[in-house]
């Protein structure tokens, strides 16, 4: 499913998958945030760390209503506050995709699905 934005030289199709690495990107230049993870559960007890060639995989888009979602799984940093590395993710997300995308954002979810010594 492509979002739609409708603009007086036409209409612009953008699909999820492009939101979805905007929105990653845009978490890796967070503070304390080691990497995305995949969205699927733990394997064998350890979240999976994805690289910066899928951001996507740690991402789901959803746009019900007019109202896009974001919804990040991450891996955050020992040693931080992980209420305050989510917080910053959300509103840098959120930032960049209503300012750089000119997209609605309604809410930005954070799933921290571990924690990791950053090296």
């Amino acid at each position: 499913m492509a979002i739609e934005l409708h603009t007086e030289h036409g209409t612009v199709h953008i699909s999820d998958e492009a939101v979805a690495v905007i929105a990653g990107s845009a978490a890796m230049e967070c503070y304390g945030l080691v990497g995305m993870a995949s969205r699927k559960q733990f394997k064998d007890g350890f979240a999976e760390l994805i690289g910066r060639e899928n951001l996507a995989r740690g991402v789901e888009v959803n746009l019900e209503n007019n109202q896009l979602s974001i919804h990040l799984y991450i891996i955050v940093s020992y040693g931080t506050k992980i209420s305050e590395v989510a917080h910053n993710i959300q509103q840098k997300v959120k930032y960049v995709l209503t300012e750089v995308v000119g997209l609605e954002v309604a809410y930005v979810n954070i799933s921290v699905q571990g924690v990791r010594v950053s090296s």
